[in-house]
C-alpha cells in the first residue's frame, strides 16, 4: 500500500475519503475527516521536514500555492516523490482530483467525485450582485485575479470586485473596500475566521455574507455539497 503524507486540508480530506489507510500524515490544519488519525507534521506554511521523512512516505501530496517550493524542493532533493497540484478554476478539480488519487494507488475513479462534477455541470449564471471578498484582516487581503474561490463565487452568480487586479491576493484597506460600494462582502470563516462579531461590523450598512472557508477555498468531497451550501450562505446576508 501506497504511503501517503499530505500538506493540503483538502487534499487530505480527498484521499482519506478515497483510500482509508494511505495516508500516514498530515499537516494540523488537516480538519477532515473529523476522526483522522495519522501523524501530524507542521503547518502548510512551515511542514516539519523531519517528521516527514521519518514516515518514509511513497509520495508527498502539495498544491503549489499553499506549500512553499523551498520545502517541496528540500523533499525532493531526499528522494521523496512529490505531487503538486494547481487549481485556478472549478474545472480543473476534477482532473487534478483524479490525477492525485490515481498516483495514490486508486483503481477505480470515486462516486463522490462524479457527484462533486455533476453539482457544477449547469451553466455560469449572469452576475448577480458584484462582491468584495476579504480573506484576513490586519491588514485587509481580498480575493484578487486568478484564484480558485473567485472562480466558485463566479459559478454562482456573485463577481467579484477586485477579478482585475493585479494581484491574486492584494491588501486593500477597509475604509477602500467600502469606498467601492459592492453589492456584497462575503466573509469566510478561513483562513481568517471571519464570525459575526469579527468582520461584518468593518462594512456598516453593506450586506455581509458568512460562508464556510471549506466550501468556498477546499476542493475535495466537499465539492458535492458547496453549491448548495454557498448558495444558502449567500442568500442568508447580514446587514
Amino acid at each position: 500500500m501506497t504511503r501517503v503524507v499530505s500538506l493540503v486540508p483538502s487534499l487530505t480530506e480527498a484521499v482519506a475519503r478515497t483510500l482509508p489507510g494511505v495516508l500516514v500524515g498530515a499537516t494540523d490544519w488537516c480538519t477532515h475527516p473529523a476522526d483522522l488519525d495519522v501523524t501530524r507534521v507542521g503547518g502548510t506554511k512551515n511542514p516539519g521536514l523531519d517528521r516527514i521523512l521519518a514516515l518514509a512516505p511513497d509520495l508527498v501530496v502539495a498544491n503549489e500555492e499553499e506549500n512553499r517550493a523551498p520545502d517541496l524542493d528540500a523533499l525532493r532533493a531526499a528522494g521523496v516523490e512529490v505531487l503538486v497540484t494547481e487549481v485556478r478554476e472549478v474545472p480543473q478539480a476534477f482532473g487534478e482530483l483524479a490525477r492525485l488519487l490515481t498516483a495514490c494507488g486508486a483503481g477505480t475513479r470515486p462516486r463522490w467525485l462524479d457527484e462533486a462534477e455533476e453539482a457544477w455541470s449547469g451553466p455560469v449564471p449572469e452576475p448577480r450582485t458584484a462582491a468584495v471578498v476579504p480573506i484576513w484582516r490586519r491588514p485587509w487581503m481580498v480575493l484578487g485575479r486568478d484564484t480558485f474561490a473567485g472562480d466558485v463565487l463566479r459559478r454562482l452568480g456573485v463577481g467579484n470586485l477586485y477579478a482585475a487586479h493585479p494581484e491574486r491576493y492584494p491588501r486593500v484597506p477597509a475604509e477602500e473596500l467600502n469606498e467601492a460600494r459592492p453589492g456584497l462582502v462575503v466573509l469566510p470563516d478561513e483562513p481568517y475566521a471571519f464570525t459575526a462579531d469579527d468582520g461584518p461590523e468593518a462594512f456598516p450598512g453593506l450586506p455581509c455574507a458568512l460562508v464556510s472557508g471549506r466550501h468556498l477555498t477546499w476542493y475535495g468531497p466537499s465539492l458535492a455539497e458547496a453549491p448548495r451550501m454557498l448558495d444558502e450562505a449567500l442568500r442568508a446576508v447580514r446587514r
